[in-house]
């Protein structure tokens, strides 16, 4: 998807959407991924309270903003993934997107874990990144969906942007045998962060880097979904694209507009790995991976000059 303007309605984010999912159709896709926070523009790049910051928020899915985008489906014969904010009936928040099949259900749900930014605004900062200040983090973990029939019974789960930078996602969701990871992002065309060492052209490669390089290591599909373009002055990236279990691009968007890419996915492609170099069962040893769930931060290796201070301090202790 382009851009999505802070003046937008949801009636004509939704028009557009709309749009795509006729044209998707007609190329006979039976699967539509949007991105992330599709209904709106990409709001926690602004402090915003109260009843405002309410406004981008979906109290229930679907509900009767929205209704229009499962009803179409439902009768094309086509499922979705879609991101959207959520606020639950106990006023929780999540960076959240559903997974809706064929028929119209809802067939998984998952909410953000990897939130970026911060929760205080950066002072001078013309764009903020603030998700850690409107969302809570992710509770539900990584989970696989098995789907029906009509999507010959899949295994399929979901991420949100800066998921997909973390390998630990993408592995919790290979070890449920997951064949199609789809992901929507919406990700700065600048560091969001502050400082001038990252572009466009940096982040979109490390995008696709990303997605290519998770989808090799876990022999699985991978569609990556950008809302792209210039909402209100702040840039973000394109990059859609869809990835085989080989690390391969089959297909891609070609501009940072509304755009429909695709291609047909061979889940037998994802055997190759899933039975040979990522045979998990063979070859993981997760008794040496401990670190990696007992610590979140960097705990370095010693000084070598403190290792020969220990080494000659026992080398005393002994001759004495």
């Amino acid at each position: 998807m382009g851009p999505t303007q802070k003046v937008d309605t949801r009636e004509h984010t939704l028009g557009r959407m709309l749009v795509l999912l006729e044209e998707a159709a007609a190329c006979g896709a039976t699967l539509v991924v949007f991105p992330e926070l599709a209904f709106t523009t990409f709001f926690p790049r602004w402090l915003i309270e109260g009843e405002a910051l309410d406004h981008y928020f979906e109290r229930g899915m679907p509900n009767p903003a929205v209704q229009s985008l499962f009803d179409r489906a439902r009768a094309l014969g086509v499922g979705f993934y879609v991101g959207y904010a959520e606020l639950t009936s106990d006023g929780r928040r999540f960076n959240c997107s559903i997974l809706v099949d064929r028929d119209g259900e809802i067939l998984g749900r998952y909410r953000k874990v990897h939130l970026p930014g911060s929760f205080e605004p950066r002072a001078g900062a013309a764009y903020q990144q603030l998700e850690k200040r409107y969302f809570e983090y992710g509770d539900l973990g990584f989970p696989a969906f098995r789907a029906g029939p009509d999507w010959r019974h899949a295994i399929i789960g979901m991420m949100i942007c800066n998921d997909r930078r973390w390998p630990e996602a993408w592995r919790v969701l290979g070890l449920q045998g997951v064949e199609l990871v789809c992901v929507g992002y919406n990700s700065a065309a600048y560091d969001p962060n502050g400082g001038v060492s990252e572009d466009a052209a940096l982040r979109t490669f490390h995008s696709k880097l990303v997605t290519q390089a998770n989808a090799y290591m876990n022999a699985t599909w991978a569609i990556a979904v950008a809302k792209a373009g210039t909402e209100d002055g702040s840039g973000l990236i394109g990059g859609s694209c869809i990835v085989d279990p080989n690390g391969r691009i089959v297909a891609e968007a070609q501009t940072l507009a509304d755009e429909i890419v695709v291609a047909d996915l061979d889940l037998d492609l994802c055997r190759q790995g899933k039975d040979k170099m990522f045979n998990f069962a063979a070859h993981r040893r997760p008794q040496q991976y401990a670190a990696i769930t007992e610590r979140a931060g960097v705990i370095e290796p010693a000084a070598l000059d403190a290792v020969k201070h220990r080494a000659a301090s026992r080398g005393a202790g002994q001759r004495s």
